[in-house]
């Protein structure tokens, strides 16, 4: 009968489908898994793109006409990064609906983080040699690829769990003190909440949190979230089982947590000098709302985004300030972005140890490998590169100075989300060379690091040594 296709025929081409299917997706599927690494840009673009597919949509957008591919495409990788940078104002630009996709994105964004940050920790341990497996663990307490599902849940639980208190925190002050309704209230206590741990910076008020500076109801919850979620995933595990173990702390967990300390508090008392009479920023307030205002300048910039005062009118001093605290960044496998302060502390150990004389790299009792100091002077130097090449080609591209452009561009490689006020101006090109530093800034730094430590490997030969001039 005419029009119908013979059984044979349809498995003839059916089989000749699969082939074809067989012959582009096994060469992919060999190249992503043979080097897990590459799994995440992988699934970090295609989370982005189609959350700009989403966004591109006239429900997302308050004006149906307005331009939509750039603003939809920078948004999603600022979402998704947990950046927070935007060209458009999100209260205003966007409808609840690409709002609450937005919120989608930056949950997706700080949960695939920690989680793929941790997974490609263990596939690192899986890697190396069975006796650098055994220091590992009983020096990192992390876990083993058995336990894949309860890493997961444990970093969903926490996930969740700090959201919902500083949501429930910041729900009750936006409905007490600030009269909105309760639906308003919650919707902007659950977005910040999200936002705050996540370190995204992304805010529904249109000054960020500039009107609540003063307000230790809303800054301190904000302040504690991000600094939880910017400790990473294995410190905070660490620290939960501290009360059912007699091991000794990691010394990841020490030096991420005095890493922390040191910064907030060094931080906390040189902003609030910097600023403390300058009518611009905290000059005009209390002195509870200018200790407030001071901690927001030392915590947010590590990597949350959220400003309370304006960075357009900040000193010089504290603009550079907050350029080396957003560079450095927060602890590794968690929202924080930068360099991580661990590979800084290594950094800085290794030069007081070479200052000393020590041909080892010294940290309290232990000492620090060989590849794990090459592998920290990998990720900052990749890091000072990317930030000299983003400025460079952005001052090529704007009229704007080389302090606000730098600073723009600290603020997209380390994930923050701070600004000088003048991403919304930048050309398109400008918007691509954020996107750029963004997208290194979040994956290229955790593929980096995993790289590297995947590709470690012992030579079975020794080369003659030198020793070239230094200094």
């Amino acid at each position: 009968m005419a029009g119908v296709v013979e059984p044979q025929h349809r498995d003839a081409a059916r089989r000749a489908i699969r082939q074809r299917w067989s012959a582009v997706a096994g060469p992919l599927k060999r190249i992503l898994l043979e080097n897990p690494v590459r799994l995440v840009p992988v699934g970090f673009l295609a989370v982005i793109l189609l959350g700009a597919a989403v966004l591109m949509l006239p429900v997302s957008r308050t004006d149906a006409d307005a331009p939509a591919l750039m603003p939809a495409l920078f948004t999603a990788f600022s979402a998704v990064c947990v950046t927070g940078l935007i060209t458009v104002d999100t209260s205003t630009f966007w409808t609840p609906f690409g709002q609450g996709v937005i919120l989608a994105l930056i949950q997706v964004g700080g949960f695939g983080i920690m989680t793929l940050s941790t997974l490609l920790a263990l596939v690192v341990r899986k890697r190396l040699t069975v006796r650098t497996q055994l220091a590992a663990a009983s020096e990192t307490h992390t876990l083993n690829l058995g336990e894949v599902r309860r890493v997961l849940l444990r970093v969903a639980q926490i996930s969740l769990g700090v959201e919902a208190v500083a949501a429930a925190v910041l729900t009750g002050r936006f409905w007490i003190a600030y009269d909105h309704d309760p639906a308003t209230a919650a919707w902007h206590g659950v977005f910040h909440a999200v936002s705050a741990f996540n370190n995204a910076g992304f805010s529904v008020f249109s000054d960020s949190l500039m009107g609540y500076v003063a307000d230790p109801w809303i800054i301190v919850p904000i302040c504690t979230a991000l600094i939880i979620g910017g400790l990473g995933f294995p410190v905070v595990i660490e620290l939960l089982s501290r009360p059912r173990t007699r091991k000794l702390p990691s010394m990841h967990l020490r030096l991420t947590l005095w890493g922390t300390a040191v910064l907030l508090a060094s931080g906390w008392v040189v902003f609030g000098a910097l600023e403390w009479n300058r009518p611009e920023t905290l000059g005009n307030l209390s002195v509870g709302g200018k200790l407030l205002g001071a901690l927001g300048l030392t915590a947010f910039p590590r990597t949350a985004g959220f400003n309370s005062i304006d960075y357009g009118q900040a000193s010089s001093e504290t603009l550079l300030l907050t350029d080396t605290l957003m560079f450095i960044g927060g602890g590794s496998a968690g929202t924080a972005g930068g360099i991580k302060i661990t590979t800084f502390l290594i950094l800085a150990f290794a030069i007081w140890n070479e200052v000393r004389g020590h041909d080892q790299v010294l940290v309290g009792a232990r000492a620090i490998s060989a590849s794990v100091q090459r592998q920290a002077l990998s990720v900052a130097l990749m890091g000072v590169g990317s930030v000299l090449l983003g400025t460079v080609a952005l001052l090529a591209v704007t009229d704007h100075d080389f302090e606000t452009v730098l600073f723009e561009c600290v603020s997209a490689f380390a994930t923050v989300g701070l600004s000088m006020g003048i991403t919304g101006d930048l050309p398109v090109s400008g918007e691509l060379i954020l996107i750029g530093l963004m997208f290194m800034g979040r994956v290229g730094t955790i593929t980096i690091a995993a790289a590297l430590a995947l590709r470690t490997r012992r030579l079975l030969y020794r080369l003659p040594e030198e020793r070239p001039i230094i200094g």
